[in-house]
């Protein structure tokens, strides 16, 4: 399956965990991976287990990246 297919069936439940504002495809040590936006990151000891974006997504890497809080621009 294509990066592409794999974020779009895993978007809507990954922008149910807390903070997260944004989910996308990035590259990360030259490979592609599903990127996760989130207002702040947060100790996995910190989080439910249902919580925590899973490391892997079927045969890709994910990576938790902080952008703090997103306000559209006027």
């Amino acid at each position: 399956m294509s990066i592409e297919a794999v974020k779009t069936k895993h978007e809507e439940q990954l922008m149910r965990l807390p903070n997260v504002t944004g989910v996308g495809i990035g590259k990360k040590g030259g490979k592609e991976v599903i990127k996760v936006f989130v207002t702040h990151k947060v100790p996995e000891s910190a989080l439910q287990p249902q919580e925590v974006v899973p490391k892997r997504l079927e045969e890709y890497d994910t990576d938790v990246e902080e952008i703090g809080v997103v306000q559209a621009q006027t």
